[in-house]
């Protein structure tokens, strides 16, 4: 999609996610806002039921809303065969395998953070739990105080990559929801005589839309398939 501005559909647009996607896309000269939707319309976004209609004139949808929702609009996407990139948390092992069909005829992008930073970590921290074999690993996760989840997306995501380099069960996982944390994460290796710790702090939730985003356009040059962000930074082979 080289050159080109993509037109991009945000569903959960009402939510926070969502508002920082429209304010990163409108800041923007390689993004345009093709519509919005959400549970919760109001000027400038639309009911959930408008989301087929504005896809017509969009080259891909960022989600940030519901795993249920979620999972409707990558069917519409994927009938329509448009890139649909969700950062939504909290799926199912049924949901998932819905957006994975939906994968099999558009390309389908998930990652519950979409920091490319973070998603570095995931292959940093498990090659180090594949190297360092007598290591106890912890991870603690610190959210605001709405968030609905725990533990969070992304430390799910650090205990299954650590899980599958050592090929055992998934580390334990402490949680904490105060005030207003964007989001702080930290997997702790802790041998003898010695400690390492891998820690990620966002500072702006920015960070995730412009992350999202550039997900989609990666995404819009793809065949159907569903993908990643060790799919966008070539980071399958790192573990090898």
């Amino acid at each position: 999609m080289a050159n080109k501005v993509l037109r991009v559909l945000i569903t959960g647009a009402a939510g926070r996610m969502g508002r920082a996607v429209r304010a990163e896309i409108e800041a923007a000269t390689a993004f345009r806002l093709a519509g919005c939707v959400d549970f919760r319309p109001g000027p400038g976004v639309e009911t959930p039921d408008a989301f087929e209609y504005l896809l017509a004139s969009a080259d891909a949808a960022v989600d940030f809303s519901t795993p249920e929702a979620a999972c409707e609009f990558a069917a519409v996407c994927a009938r329509h065969r448009k890139p649909f990139v969700t950062g939504t948390t909290g799926f199912s092992p049924k949901q998932t395998a819905a957006l994975k069909a939906a994968g099999r005829k558009a390309p389908v992008f998930a990652a519950p953070n979409m920091s490319p930073a973070v998603n570095l970590t995931f292959a940093l921290a498990a090659l180090a739990a594949k190297r360092l074999k007598n290591f106890d690993i912890h991870i603690h996760e610190a959210h605001h105080a709405a968030k609905r989840d725990a533990p969070s997306g992304t430390a799910l995501r650090y205990a299954e990559r650590i899980a599958l380099a050592r090929g055992g069960d998934l580390p334990p996982i402490t949680s904490a929801r105060a005030g207003d944390i964007i989001g702080d994460h930290t997997v702790l290796f802790a041998g003898p005589h010695e400690r390492v710790e891998i820690a990620h702090r966002a500072h702006s939730r920015a960070l995730f839309a412009a992350g999202a985003l550039k997900a989609a356009a990666w995404a819009a040059g793809r065949k159907p398939g569903f993908y990643d962000y060790f799919d966008l930074l070539e980071l399958r082979d790192l573990l090898k």
